[in-house]
């Protein structure tokens, strides 16, 4: 059995005393593992990074075996990623959300979101929104997406400022009024067909409020887990960033 696809590095973990298991979201082969001869040398070792894109060749005698990678360098963002708090935060919440997806089946279109989230991910703001665009696609590629189109109540398409907790769909201004406190703010960036200027940081704080509770609900809790630490440490760094940049320079 053999393949070559692009993947990228969601996680290593060291093998006897020079390989390494290393975890791979490929394009064409999904979520899969493989294991690196030499992984744990200081050579290979940069290479198999979290965030890292790679080309990795993979081979067994059995379809089902572990079987092994043959990996070459593509992207090594690693580098800029582990440079600040919130790219460390964001790298290893970003894994452990792909890490839901089960093993060996191809998801394309995860895949090209990830890739592209960590392409743009210097500003704490633009990471922030690419987070949340990811777990609500995660969520939609397990199975729980959010009607987020129309107003669940009346239909109509414009206007869409809530979201129920209970259905996940859309509502209108009018229709959501009188429950307004029982409803979760949907933030101008999730709104279709909107455009969005500066984010405020209660845009940001509604975002992952609304994709946290439904993949703890959904999600995480079925499976008895709960948020990662790494999802509340980019939280962190981001409320202090937005307090730093919020104080008048002197």
């Amino acid at each position: 059995m053999e393949w070559t696809d692009e993947g990228i590095v969601l996680g290593v973990r060291r093998h006897g005393e020079s390989s390494a298991i290393v975890e791979l979201l490929t394009r064409e082969h999904g979520r899969h593992l493989g294991l690196v001869r030499g992984g744990a040398s200081s050579r290979m070792r940069p290479l198999l990074q979290p965030g890292n894109s790679v080309r990795a060749v993979w081979r067994a005698r059995l379809d089902e075996h572990l079987g092994t990678y043959a990996i070459e360098g593509l992207k090594l963002r690693a580098a800029t990623l582990l440079a600040s708090s919130h790219g460390v935060y964001g790298v290893t919440h970003l894994a452990s959300i792909a890490r839901l997806l089960p093993e060996r089946d191809p998801h394309g279109e995860i895949f090209a979101l990830l890739e592209h989230s960590l392409d743009d991910f210097d500003d704490i703001g633009g990471a922030a929104v690419h987070l949340i665009h990811f777990e609500l696609a995660m969520l939609s590629e397990l199975g729980f997406g959010l009607a987020l189109a129309n107003c669940a109540v009346t239909g109509q398409t414009t206007d869409l400022i809530y979201v129920s907790p209970k259905s996940g769909g859309a509502v209108s201004r009018t229709a959501g009024e009188p429950w307004r406190d029982r409803l979760l703010r949907l933030p101008p960036f999730l709104r279709q067909g909107e455009m969005h200027g500066d984010l405020t940081e209660q845009d940001l704080q509604d975002g992952f409020r609304l994709t946290g509770l439904f993949l703890l609900r959904h999600v995480l809790e079925p499976r008895g887990q709960g948020h990662s630490d790494a999802r509340a440490g980019f939280i962190n760094a981001l409320m202090r960033q937005q307090a730093r940049a919020a104080i008048p320079a002197p």
